[in-house]
């Protein structure tokens, strides 16, 4: 579903990624993690067609993202970590336009279940700008889900959002991915990670240092104790 091949991405004399591979299968949740400047968010935005490769290839669905963004788009969905809004826009109007933006059959009762999942009906005749930072999380979320994505991207998805958010929103992954939606988690949360995702890619100095399933880390860094959590493979990997 998702498939990134020796993706390259440099700003002027700053190269971000070096010659990243890996695919998403259908079903299937991928941490990408790493420290701050690895090269997590131009690659989330890359995936979703924000920025240009400087030269590789992403695709979606098998649409190549820049050769046929149009047909890759329209697969997809991407909420970055501070999800941008329409302040002026009420959360039923913001629903009401993706939903036009991207053809939704029965987009009503897609719409009303959606914002009673995320405990967002009381609130669709609010402005956005009256919304909470967690709020407006949320409603990223519904529109990002309004079209039943078949790849869904989130970038530290969890900012803002209260316990039973998070909890909502990871239920939330799990039952889009069982559904047979590829998901992609960008996120320093290796807690999260480790309970949530099926494989891993670890980036450090925008080149990959794994990327496999979650179970084949150990075997991977076998030097690292055999009772070590992520957080202690993490660093491992990760280290200059």
């Amino acid at each position: 579903m998702i498939e990134v091949t020796e993706f390259h991405k440099a700003f002027a004399d700053q190269v971000a990624v070096r010659g990243l591979s890996f695919c998403v299968e259908p079903g299937e949740l991928l941490a990408i993690i790493g420290p701050n400047g690895a090269g997590k968010t131009t690659t989330m935005r890359a995936m979703a067609g924000i920025i240009s490769a400087s030269r590789g290839r992403l695709s979606i669905g098998g649409f190549d993202v820049e050769g046929d963004p149009i047909a890759a788009k329209s697969r997809l969905a991407f909420v970055p970590d501070d999800a941008p809004v329409f302040h002026d826009l009420t959360v039923e109007e913001h629903l009401s336009f993706y939903a036009s933006v991207y053809r939704v059959s029965d987009a009503h009762s897609k719409a009303v279940a959606l914002l009673k999942q995320f405990e967002l009906t009381s609130k669709v005749r609010t402005p956005a700008s009256n919304l909470s930072r967690g709020m407006r999380q949320k409603l990223a979320i519904c529109c990002a889900y309004l079209h039943d994505p078949r790849a869904i991207l989130v970038d530290e998805p969890l900012t803002g959002l209260d316990p039973q958010g998070i909890r909502v929103f990871k239920r939330s992954l799990q039952e889009r991915a069982a559904r047979g939606a590829a998901v992609v988690i960008s996120s320093h949360m290796l807690a999260m990670v480790e309970d949530l995702c099926t494989h891993v890619l670890i980036l450090a100095g925008g080149a990959q240092r794994f990327f496999g399933p979650v179970d084949q880390l150990r075997s991977s860094y076998d030097h690292v104790d055999a009772a070590a959590g992520l957080e202690e493979i993490y660093f491992a990997a990760t280290a200059p």
